[in-house]
């Protein structure tokens, strides 16, 4: 996904049942699917901020991707400790 270097601003028109659609060039930029979550924050400022989970998602394991899976890190401590205290 390319990042937009500026900012984009779209009008957009709340539907009858509370729907939003978003424009065409939004949703294949982010390669948003029809039923895919999105997440809809309140900011400070009362502006509102919509995320794809899906991508928020990718974007917090690539944040803990140097994370051994299957390592415990409690055991580790005691590992550490116990080693600590033959000293």
């Amino acid at each position: 996904m390319t990042p937009i270097l500026i900012p984009q601003q779209q009008t957009i028109e709340l539907g009858e049942q509370g729907d939003l659609v978003l424009p065409e060039w939004i949703r294949e930029h982010f390669d948003l699917q029809p039923g895919e979550k999105l997440i809809l924050t309140l900011e400070p400022d009362s502006s509102l901020r919509l995320t794809s989970l899906r991508i928020q998602i990718q974007n917090l394991q690539g944040i803990y991707k140097d994370i051994t899976l299957g390592i415990s890190l409690a055991d580790e401590l005691i590992q550490e400790r116990h080693r600590e205290s033959q000293l």
